[in-house]
Order: C-alpha cells, then sequence, then structure tokens
C-alpha cells in the first residue's frame, strides 16, 4: 500500500488544535505500524502565504497542492457571528475545496468546517453531520443535505463530515484502520488514550444549549410539564389547565414547536435522569420512578432511544467523580 497524503487546508480563524489533532495521531500511527509499512505524508496547506489560527496562533503552512484526503478544519462560531461575511472572507479556501472535490478526491471537515464543504457546494444530496450544537443551522444552510446530527463521523461518495472537536480522532481512527490496518488503530488509540468505541454524539448533547423553540403559549406548556416530571401524562388533563381542548393543545404546540408536548416530557425527563446518573448514586429504578417511570424496563429503552446508551453504560461513562476536598 502506498503512502497517504493527507493535506490539512489552515486559514484564517480555523482552530489551531484541529490543525495538528490529525496529524499527530497519524505520526503515532506510523510509528505503531513500524518501518517498512506505508504511513503518511501530512502537510498544512493554504492558498495563503499567511495564516493566522484560533488564538493568534501563526501556522507556517505550504502552498496548495495535490493530495489524497484534503482535511478542512472548523472556526470559532460564536453567536451573531455573520456566518455569510465569514464564508465570504474564505473564498479562495472554498474555491480550494471545490476543485479538490472536482479531481476526484477526498474531503473531510472537522466540526463547522462543514460550513466550508457547504458552502463550495459538496453537501448537497449527501448524508452529513456537525456539531450537535450547530446542526440544525447546517440544516436550514443546506437543505439539499441529510443532516445526521447523532452520528460522529458521515462518509458519503467521498465526502467526510464530523462531529465537534475531539471527533477528529474519530475521524483519524477510521482513516488509521482503513489504511493501516484495524491493530494499529487499536494500538493508536490506547497509547493516545482515545476512546475507538464511539458511535454517537448524542449522549453529549445538552439540550440547555440549543435554540428553544416556541412562543408563549407553549413555553406555558413546557414549564407545566417540567415542573411535574414524575406525574402522569394526561393530555386532558394538561388541556384543561390551559383552558382549551386536547385538538387545539395538540395543533398550538405543534405550530409553535415543531413537536408533541409529550415529545418534549419525554426530553425533560431524560434530561433529569441524565444529571441524576451523573452526581448522584440513586439505582436507576429509583430514577426511573423520580421522572415518572413505574416500569424500570421502559424508562431504559426510552434513556437509550434519546441518548444511544443503556442509563447504566451512560453513568459509567458520565459519572462525575467527588469532589475532593
Amino acid at each position: 500500500m502506498s503512502v497517504l497524503r493527507v493535506g490539512i487546508l489552515a486559514y484564517p480563524g480555523c482552530f489551531a488544535s484541529e490543525v495538528f489533532g490529525v496529524p499527530d495521531l497519524l505520526t503515532m500511527a506510523t510509528h505503531v505500524a513500524g518501518p517498512g509499512r506505508a504511513g503518511y505524508e501530512v502537510s498544512v496547506v493554504s492558498p495563503r502565504r499567511r495564516v493566522t489560527a484560533s488564538g493568534g496562533v501563526a501556522l507556517a503552512v505550504s502552498a496548495l497542492r495535490e493530495v489524497d484526503v484534503l482535511v478542512v478544519p472548523g472556526f470559532e462560531l460564536v453567536p451573531g457571528l455573520d456566518v455569510d461575511a465569514k464564508l465570504a472572507s474564505l473564498a479562495p479556501e472554498v474555491a480550494a475545496i471545490r476543485s479538490h472535490a472536482a479531481a476526484g478526491n477526498a474531503v473531510v471537515s472537522i466540526c463547522v468546517g462543514a460550513f466550508l464543504l457547504a458552502e463550495a457546494g459538496l453537501l448537497q444530496g449527501r448524508r452529513v453531520t456537525t456539531s450537535w450544537l450547530f446542526a440544525e443551522e447546517l440544516a436550514h444552510r443546506c437543505p439539499g443535505a441529510e443532516v445526521r446530527p447523532e452520528h460522529l463521523v458521515v462518509t458519503d461518495t467521498g465526502v467526510t463530515t464530523t462531529a465537534a472537536f475531539s471527533a477528529m480522532y474519530d475521524f483519524a481512527l477510521e482513516l488509521i484502520r482503513e489504511h493501516s490496518g484495524a491493530g494499529v488503530a487499536r494500538t493508536t488509540a490506547r497509547m493516545a488514550l482515545v476512546d475507538d468505541a464511539r458511535s454517537s454524539q448524542t449522549p453529549y448533547v445538552d439540550a440547555r444549549l440549543l435554540p428553544q423553540p416556541g412562543n408563549e403559549f407553549s413555553r406555558r406548556v413546557m414549564r407545566q410539564l417540567d415542573q411535574n416530571l414524575a406525574a402522569p401524562y394526561d393530555l386532558g388533563a394538561l388541556a384543561d389547565t390551559f383552558k382549551v381542548s386536547t385538538r387545539t393543545l395538540l395543533r398550538r404546540f405543534a405550530d409553535e414547536t415543531g413537536q408533541t408536548p409529550l415529545s418534549h416530557l419525554q426530553s425533560s425527563r431524560v434530561r433529569r435522569a441524565r444529571h441524576l446518573l451523573e452526581t448522584t448514586d440513586r439505582t436507576v429504578a429509583s430514577i426511573a420512578t423520580a421522572v415518572g417511570y413505574r416500569d424500570a424496563g421502559t424508562f431504559a429503552a426510552l434513556f437509550a432511544k434519546h441518548t444511544g446508551q443503556r442509563p447504566r453504560d451512560y453513568r459509567a461513562a458520565f459519572r462525575r467523580a467527588a469532589a475532593v476536598p
């Protein structure tokens, strides 16, 4: 197998860690594979002569060249950022991405680097992902793409997109697995203390950070449900509380939020259960009761549907260590 040429596309304001994270893991994989095994030729490339990354880090870059895989890091997407203006300022990079893909070579984005791929027209008709925090915005900007916010890495006909920051390691391990073999990938992951068994970003979603849908009516309904998580769900009683029919309640709530009151309640129950699993030693059965489920099996199935993990597995992964006095 020949040496795999990997180019990291640096641009103004890109996350420096995402420029170096993939090359560092590939370097480790080369050492793990040992002499005589095909490795990786990695370069940091740019259409610009000088690039300053996030945090004011000056990057040494090479001129654009033909590579087998072009990796596009993400950037700081803060509230209030004019994304259109940001992408317009990166026209040379977008053109380079488009040209690279047109030559039939693989393109990879890390986190919101997917927005540059979208600007280059590469996401239309493809399954893609990005950070769960920005998945809705990507779907809005690129309606022709099928955004899969639950996935860590999605590859569709030569275009790979990943979730946020640390998902670059999930991608890199996948690349190592394909190019150097499963054994090399597994050993590299162990040496780097990187989890090579992750499959979903769903367990990391914090709904409190997502844009909150709804107007005053739905917010009042949500508040009523959130304050009574352990109470049985009774649509009729809920409608009576707000002096409307069940049909009107469902219609108005759906119009304002795009979901049903029960869907919201289930999400809130799971969010509360996650907190209890992370911060207490209560049994799963006790937590199930606390969030409105008499049957622990029903609760566990719902929890797994929302987070991708059974309650005990979630606790093992996310249990917060007790504070040391």
